[in-house]
């Protein structure tokens, strides 16, 4: 009984033994191990269902933007702003936005602090930043901002004028969600002038006369003549250009219009917009060349707007206008920063936030709830007839080529194909 009892255990004790030591074709290779291991290794989300998810903390957007836009001063449009920057941060709990306030230009400006904090503390760039068009320019190329590409569709809405379109792109890239558009226009006195002309032909019919900054460096009237005229401001290989027949039949209407009494002879003592209009406002002329901005801001009683005339009276102006633009480094703050940008360029804000700030919106459908259909209808066919200005650096070329021209060919100093041929010459270079 006893050697049965005890051939029960050694067979029991053989049986636990090939359990607990495997056989060499059951043990796991290292890189089998490894791969357990860090299987294991990884936590399941329900693994704790009693601790909440992380999620991010408070987040705090910040802008930079110029003293006329600031929502601290006392003003319709400051309050404007500042109620559309409150539901922001409403509709986005746990987000705020932060302003800081820059002079426009210059030391400390806009551009010239988006170049010292770049380089010198990235982290402490603004989210946004709202610049003009040259602004604009100058900080993109300086590689100071980050494009909206691939972070909004936005610019592809239909709800945008042609020339805010141009505004937003730069080198087939979107830096800028606009907000806001100035164009040139004629205001004139509608006791004087019953009819104001559309076209160069009429103009020398028409009594009184109309004024423009003619010795402007940037000469844009004559610049927009030459244009709407059909000349173009670039060569087949991207260089600033003059054609000088199109500026000699441009210059031969300023000739004529000098001759006639249309143009006053002192108008080439005007370099820029201040004057021209101070010489409106002075009664010496019944109508003026200005810009959008300077009539909202200072309308005055019993004058009217039409667009600028042009070679066949089909309207065509130059514009120009400002943006949103992203400066953060902060790639998770992009989104954000967008979302903000696209509320700050809808078209209901728009179209209350633009009229108090005396411009005009760069979408239509903000336009079309102002309040007075004519005066809206007049600005529609204006901003429908914009083009961007061209840019800076082609703008520095042209615009003392063709000053020169034209305030030689009104003081009668130069004939027009003259005037136009050393116009062109000046931009071929040695």
């Amino acid at each position: 009984m006893k050697r049965i009892f005890l051939l029960l255990i050694i067979s029991g004790l053989v049986l636990t033994g090939c359990s607990l030591f495997p056989s060499p074709e059951e043990t796991p290779l290292p890189q089998q191990t490894a791969e357990i291991t860090r299987t294991a290794a990884q936590p399941e989300s329900t693994a704790h269902p009693n601790i909440p998810t992380p999620t991010p903390g408070p987040v705090t957007l910040l802008i930079w933007l110029p003293p006329q836009f600031d929502p601290a001063i006392d003003t319709t449009a400051a309050d404007i702003l500042q109620a559309r920057l409150d539901s922001f941060e409403q509709l986005n709990p746990g987000v705020s936005v932060e302003l800081r306030v820059k002079a426009e230009s210059g030391p400390g400006g806009l551009i010239e602090s988006l170049t010292t904090t770049s380089a010198a503390a990235p982290l402490a760039l603004p989210d946004l930043v709202a610049l003009p068009y040259e602004g604009l320019q100058t900080a993109a190329l300086k590689g100071l901002l980050y494009p909206f590409d691939d972070l909004t569709v936005s610019m592809s809405d239909p709800d945008w004028y042609d020339y805010a379109q141009e505004l937003a792109h730069l080198q087939n890239s979107i830096f800028g969600l606009p907000f806001a558009g100035d164009t040139q226009l004629l205001v004139y006195r509608p006791e004087r002038v019953e009819v104001p002309p559309l076209d160069w032909e009429t103009a020398l019919q028409t009594p009184g006369t109309m004024v423009f900054p003619a010795a402007d460096p940037e000469a844009l009237f004559t610049l927009t003549q030459y244009q709407a005229n059909q000349g173009a401001v670039l060569d087949e290989e991207g260089r600033p250009f003059l054609d000088q027949n199109t500026l000699t039949e441009v210059l031969t209407f300023y000739q004529q219009a000098v001759d006639v009494g249309f143009f006053p002879v002192w108008l080439t003592q005007f370099q820029d917009d201040d004057q021209a209009w101070d010489a409106f406002l002075e009664d010496r002329t019944d109508m003026v060349v200005t810009w959008s901005s300077r009539h909202l801001k200072e309308m005055q009683a019993s004058t009217d707007i039409t667009p600028i005339l042009t070679p066949d009276g089909d309207p065509y102006t130059l514009a120009t206008g400002w943006v949103w633009a992203l400066a953060t480094s902060n790639p998770d703050h992009h989104e954000l920063s967008v979302r903000l940008a696209e509320h700050l360029t809808a078209p209901e804000f728009l179209a209350e936030w633009t009229r108090s700030l005396s411009y005009l919106p760069p979408r239509p459908s903000a336009l079309d709830t102002w309040p007075d259909y004519t005066t809206r209808s007049r600005f529609d066919l204006i901003s429908r007839s914009a083009h961007l200005i061209p840019p800076a650096d082609v703008l520095a070329s042209l615009g003392p080529a063709l000053e020169r021209a034209a305030v030689d060919v009104l003081k009668q100093q130069s004939d027009p194909s003259s005037a136009a041929q050393q116009a062109s010459e000046s931009l071929a270079g040695p």
